[in-house]
């Protein structure tokens, strides 16, 4: 276990679970499209739970669990992993993120979500009818970029939530300095 892990405070891994599949789910409820919290999970997890495979299976379990309910789609390979990478980001913000800092990895994940997945939106045709050059991937980010502030706003919204809910737990339970959820 790293030196970060050691430092962080541990809620408890049930907690953190729980908001996590709590915000996948949230993907059941209406919402303006791509307002999800699919970034914020990966980021979170990756910031809370000390098992390095929990922060990894967790919010894709979870995303599985949902998308087993919304339906199955040919994008999930590259959803899927670009939530693994906000998982590894989430890993990298150190004990106790602030909220600059987590809204500047929420920055980066939301703005690199955007670029891979528009991307392979792109590269696979997508059934949109983008040519396969420069032109066709152009238009395929200027027809996504309308999406992007919902993006955006859900990573805002959902790391609020999940990161400033964490906040307050501490505070309200005064938990003792310990290493993140085992």
């Amino acid at each position: 276990m790293s030196n970060d892990a050691v430092q962080r405070i541990a809620p408890g891994t049930t907690l953190v679970i729980a908001l996590i599949v709590l915000a996948a789910l949230s993907r059941l409820l209406p919402h303006p499209p791509n307002f999800t919290p699919v970034e914020a999970i990966g980021l979170f997890a990756g910031a809370w739970l000390a098992d390095r495979r929990l922060a990894f299976i967790v919010p894709l379990a979870a995303m599985a669990l949902s998308d087993l309910i919304i339906g199955l789609h040919s994008g999930m390979a590259v959803i899927y992993g670009l939530i693994a990478f906000n998982v590894w980001l989430g890993l990298r913000l150190g004990p106790k993120p602030g909220a600059l800092r987590v809204g500047g990895y929420g920055l980066l994940a939301a703005t690199i979500f955007f670029l891979v997945s528009n991307f392979a939106t792109w590269a696979s045709g997508g059934g949109l009818g983008y040519t396969r050059d420069l032109a066709g991937l152009i238009a395929c980010y200027t027809a996504a970029i309308p999406f992007f502030q919902y993006t955006l706003a859900g990573m805002a919204v959902y790391a609020t939530l999940l990161f400033g809910g964490m906040a307050m737990y501490q505070r309200i339970s005064g938990a003792a300095m310990a290493s993140r959820a085992a």
